[in-house]
C-alpha cells in the first residue's frame, strides 16, 4: 500500500494557496523554494517507499501553463485561474514493455552528459513532446523519489510554461500522445478515485485521476497520479473527493 499522509492535514498555511490555482505560477514558485529547504521533500518522498540501494537517476519535467495562452499574455500567466491551467502529460505507447499505456511527465534516465536533473529533464521534454526548453522557466525540484519496483531515484523538476510552444508526439514508438491538461479536470472530484491492485494476495491502493480530451479518456495512476496528488495537496488545491470510489485499471 503506498503510504499516505493524514488527509485532515493542512499544509495551506505554509504554502500560499487559493481554492482555485489564482497567481499559480507564485504559488508554485514558494512550494519549490520550501522544498528546498527540506521541508517537504520527504513528505513527497515518503508516498512512494524506502530508499533504494544502487538505483538509477531519472527525472521528470512537471511542466504547468497556461491553456491556450499567447506567450504575449502576460496578464494571464500572472493570474492564471482553474480553467486556464494545465499540466503537460504524455501517455505512453502501448507496445512498450515498461508501464505500457500508462499515462506520465516527460522524462528518464539522467545521462552522464546531462546538467543534472533539471537538464535531463528538459532533454527528456523536448525528445519526447518538441517542446522549446528555452520557452520553460525552471522553479525548482521535488527532491529525489525512490521507485523500488524499477530501481530509480527520480528527481521531479516544477516547471513554468513561461513561452509555450507547440508539442505533439515526436517518436510514436515511445508515446502515442502528448496532451494538455486542464488542472480544474484533474482536480474535479467527478473526475478523482483510488486505483486497486490486487495479486497474490496482497493490496496497492493510489489515487487516480480521469483525463478526458478529444481524443477520449485516460486514466492518470501509478507514480503519476500519486506524484499529482501529492503535489495538489502540498498546493492546498485538492478538493474533498471520495477514496472509497475505485477506478478500474485496463487488464
Amino acid at each position: 500500500m503506498i503510504p499516505r499522509p493524514d488527509r485532515g492535514a493542512s499544509y495551506a498555511g505554509r504554502v500560499p494557496a487559493s481554492p482555485t490555482p489564482r497567481n499559480a505560477r507564485s504559488q508554485l514558485a514558494a512550494l519549490a523554494e520550501v522544498v528546498a529547504s527540506g521541508r517537504f521533500a520527504p513528505q513527497i518522498a515518503a508516498r512512494f517507499g524506502p530508499p533504494v540501494n544502487d538505483a538509477r537517476a531519472a527525472a521528470v519535467l512537471i511542466l504547468f501553463g497556461v491553456l491556450d495562452a499567447l506567450p504575449s499574455d502576460h496578464h494571464a500567466h500572472r493570474t492564471a485561474v482553474s480553467r486556464d491551467l494545465d499540466v503537460l502529460l504524455l501517455a505512453r505507447a502501448v507496445t512498450l514493455r515498461s508501464h505500457p499505456g500508462q499515462v506520465a511527465f516527460p522524462g528518464g534516465r539522467v545521462d552522464p552528459d546531462d546538467d543534472g536533473p533539471v537538464g535531463a529533464a528538459l532533454r527528456e521534454a523536448r525528445e519526447e513532446t518538441g517542446l522549446d526548453p528555452a520557452g520553460v522557466e525552471v522553479l525548482g525540484s521535488l527532491g529525489t523519489i525512490p521507485l523500488s519496483f524499477s530501481r530509480h531515484a527520480v528527481t521531479p523538476v516544477l516547471g513554468w510554461w513561461r513561452e509555450p510552444s507547440a508539442v505533439h508526439a515526436v517518436d510514436h514508438a515511445e508515446s502515442a500522445e502528448v496532451f494538455r491538461a486542464p488542472v480544474a479536470d484533474l482536480l474535479n472530484p467527478a473526475n478523482r478515485g483510488t486505483t486497486v491492485i490486487r495479486r497474490d494476495g496482497q493490496e496497492w491502493r493510489g489515487p487516480g485521476f480521469l483525463v478526458r480530451h478529444a481524443t477520449g479518456e485516460h486514466l492518470v495512476w501509478g507514480f503519476t497520479g500519486t506524484l499529482l496528488d501529492g503535489l495538489f495537496d502540498l498546493l492546498g488545491w485538492t478538493e474533498p473527493w471520495d477514496a472509497a470510489r475505485e477506478l478500474p485499471l485496463e487488464p
